[in-house]
């Protein structure tokens, strides 16, 4: 009898203490949705840039198993990686990596009824979801998320705080100017313009430089025709169609805006598309070369 209650008690012990090692954990993701994922985290599949960006960042390069065809591009990524396709995931391919973790974003999703990584979910791998932040502060906050569902918490508070820091300083500078330029920010050009209005955070960057959005009192993304950009009359316009050649000449030349401002004063600039379109650490980049091409006078000190 003392035997089998030895055993019972020493099953029970082992059962408890598996209970309480916790090989996973929940997390909500950035979502809203809760999500049980692994206390370790080896094998990471990253379908988004600026996702991969923050990776990269936290040192986990070695972690990844497959990224998207846009990641392709960082700096000390491993180009041998498997891509994913953005829009159309292979649920085949991943399951077959086998993940410990998905990195997805909200722009995953687009043109999606469905979610395009639900058979992945269901396989049991779990999938986070990062939505497109529309603030600096939201960057922030998926910086933080990464860093924790990957256990690099430490890190990632370092990022954070060194961009705080970084913003803080443009920031300070861009308070004192009081003669606010108007700006023109131009993500594609004709015949599909394309730029921003509030709730966005190259909006909440040109503020933070001391300026003012055009069409700061637009939602979101807009589509302005040339009349609207025109009429408003920017004194700079800024472009991050770095994929076209002499971007800045071809503003400069249309047709019936010789008399914008910044055409006349040749305040036309050029910016990196990654950096200026990416929710990651390396807005900050963007956020510099902004400054400096609005006011030269106040930030190239």
């Amino acid at each position: 009898m003392k035997k089998i209650l030895a055993l019972i008690m020493t099953l029970s012990i082992f059962v408890l203490s598996g209970c309480s090692s916790q090989t996973d954990r929940m997390v909500t993701d950035r979502e809203g949705t809760e999500v049980n994922i692994p206390t370790k985290i080896e094998k990471i599949i990253s379908t988004a840039p600026s996702n991969t960006e923050v990776l990269m960042a936290l040192g986990l390069g070695d972690k990844l198993v497959a990224i998207d065809k846009y990641s392709t591009d960082i700096e000390g990524i491993n180009t041998e990686l498997p891509q994913i396709d953005f829009l159309n995931p292979d649920a085949e391919t991943i399951i077959g990596l086998e993940p410990d973790i998905v990195i997805a974003s909200g722009h995953n999703k687009t043109g999606s009824v469905e979610d395009p990584f639900k058979a992945i979910s269901e396989a049991g791998i779990p999938v986070v979801y990062i939505p497109s932040s529309d603030s600096i502060d939201g960057i922030y906050k998926d910086i933080e998320f990464i860093a924790d569902v990957v256990n690099e918490r430490s890190k990632g508070k370092e990022i954070v705080d060194d961009m705080k820091a970084q913003v803080e300083e443009i920031k300070a500078i861009g308070d004192t100017i009081t003669d606010k330029k108007s700006v023109y920010f131009e993500i594609s050009p004709a015949p599909y313009l394309s730029s921003f209005g509030k709730s966005t955070f190259l909006n909440e960057m040109i503020e933070i430089i001391g300026a003012k959005n055009i069409f700061e009192n637009e939602e979101g993304w807009v589509s302005p025709t040339a009349e609207a950009i025109i009429d408003a009359n920017p004194d700079v316009i800024i472009t991050n169609a770095g994929y076209m050649e002499n971007p800045t000449e071809e503003i400069k030349s249309r047709d019936a805006w010789e008399n914008v401002n910044a055409i006349k004063n040749n305040e036309v600039y050029l910016v990196d598309q990654n950096a200026s379109s990416r929710p990651s650490q390396n807005v900050i980049k963007a956020l510099e070369q902004m400054a400096k091409a609005v006011y030269p006078e106040h930030y190239e000190k």
